[in-house]
């Protein structure tokens, strides 16, 4: 995979599981090497630095925060692992507790927290460190519909605040959809399509994301291409819809006799009609 993230951009690695989202999110991290190639943060090579010397902050998908220490003292720990002075510890701590509207927690250990709050406290963690670059791992995926719904807005509005430069895991693409400045979905550890949400929705590279992106998902039908009157139509099993021209010239398989098609259609774009009527949409193109 080969691909660069613009400063103080929100990206989302959007994929299926096991296609290796979380393992480039921890190359990038340093917590696992990469086979070949480079990775570099603000242009400085940091493809053999230990993690601490790459100056980025991670919130992991289980939260990894430490059970037997308070909620002041898990978001202090980066600091304090750098011996910051106790006043300036306390002083970032505070902020990043007001900000995150769990100042009144601070006393108060993981165990006794709720779901959000555990939340937040990670994104605590993380943001103290003041770091070049933010890495989440489906930092929001253990939490209730309604509870993730908040929190994907929460989580955009702080990102653009900060303006942050933010690497984000998802398998989830509504998720992807509504927080991303830029989206790369990922199958079996290569990069499918790179571009903005509404450039994947509207024209997916290939089928794989076609489908996978948009809820409802898209229905693909086989087809061919026919003629009627001079009139180029896709036809396929008890359907038949007119195809603009000027995209067929373009289509190379559209130059094969009795080419094979596969047709996408979003279920927004379809219309119910009673027995017998007929309507007519924009031709396919």
């Amino acid at each position: 995979i080969n691909f660069t993230v613009a400063d103080g951009e929100f990206l989302v690695l959007l994929g299926p599981s096991g296609c290796g989202k979380t393992t480039t999110l921890r190359m990038i991290a340093g917590l696992e090497m990469p086979s070949s190639g480079t990775i570099a943060i603000d242009g400085r090579n940091v493809t053999y630095l230990r993690p601490r010397h790459r100056n980025v902050g991670m919130v992991f998908e289980r939260y990894g925060l430490y059970s037997h220490l308070s909620v002041f003292e898990n978001i202090a720990y980066p600091l304090r692992v750098r011996r910051m002075s106790r006043r300036e510890i306390g002083e970032r701590v505070r902020a990043v507790a007001e900000r995150l509207q769990i100042a009144d927690v601070l006393d108060r250990r993981p165990g006794q927290l709720s779901g959000g709050q555990t939340q937040r406290v990670a994104i605590g963690r993380m943001l103290v460190r003041q770091a070049d670059v933010f890495l989440m791992d489906e930092p929001i995926s253990h939490l209730d519909a309604k509870l993730r719904a908040t929190m994907r807005v929460e989580l955009k509005h702080l990102q653009k605040e900060l303006k942050a430069t933010t690497l984000y895991v998802s398998h989830d693409q509504l998720e992807a959809m509504t927080m991303a400045d830029r989206i790369i979905v990922m199958r079996d550890g290569a990069i499918q399509q790179f571009d903005t949400p509404q450039k994947i929705f509207d024209e997916p590279a290939n089928e794989f994301v076609a489908t996978f992106v948009g809820e409802p998902h898209m229905n693909v039908l086989d087809c061919r291409i026919t003629e009627e009157g001079g009139r180029p139509y896709l036809t396929g099993e008890g359907f038949r819809i007119a195809a603009d021209a000027e995209w067929l010239r373009g289509a190379p398989a559209s130059q094969k006799r009795d080419a094979a098609f596969r047709l996408g259609i979003r279920p927004e774009f379809i219309s119910i009609a009673a027995p017998g009527e007929r309507r007519d949409g924009p031709a396919i193109g």
